[in-house]
């Protein structure tokens, strides 16, 4: 089976390439033809796809590493032509990576989370750190009531939850 229409069929990693791409990126990697290279023009007329659409799937895929592409320049003109091709044997480093970047950010929150106490108004529903509270005196800026002190425990054990869990699909844990 084609590597592209086996990443295609795995709806984890196609949902992953609908998340980066869109349904028209889906789209164009579904069309994609199986061998050689092709240029952006190529494509927009082969799959019937808008040609910034290609262009935006493709510069979307390169940036991850998905496609690549080499250029050939025209001597009578000057004009350069991007010839691209598919690189899905790169996706799990492309996923890996966005997840070792999700890991880095709930991490983030989770030391900001335990190194915080929060208070809340009750009414407005906002947020404050001990800091911004004492600040305020305690009190809301908006309604003027006083705020009460918010728990984040719930919150942490998610967090955590969601931490170890990227972990060990990174082979982290």
């Amino acid at each position: 089976m084609d590597p592209t229409e086996e990443a295609l069929n795995d709806p984890a990693i196609r949902a992953y390439l609908h998340r980066i791409a869109g349904d028209e990126g889906l789209n164009l990697l579904e069309r994609f033809p199986k061998e050689g290279e092709h240029s952006d023009e190529d494509l927009a007329a082969t799959t019937g796809i808008n040609l910034n659409s290609v262009r935006h799937t493709l510069y979307t895929l390169y940036e991850k590493r998905l496609a690549e592409y080499h250029r050939i320049k025209n001597n009578e003109t000057g004009w350069l032509t991007y010839l691209w091709q598919l690189r899905i044997d790169h996706i799990y480093d492309a996923i890996r990576e966005d997840m070792s970047m999700v890991l880095e950010k709930l991490s983030r929150r989770e030391k900001y989370e335990e190194e915080n106490d929060f208070y809340i108004c009750k009414d407005c529903q906002i947020l404050f750190t001990f800091p911004l509270a004492m600040n305020v005196d305690f009190t809301c800026p908006e309604c003027k009531k006083p705020l009460g002190h918010f728990d984040n425990e719930m919150l942490l054990r998610s967090l955590k939850f969601r931490i170890e869990a990227i972990k060990k699909s990174l082979g982290h844990a």
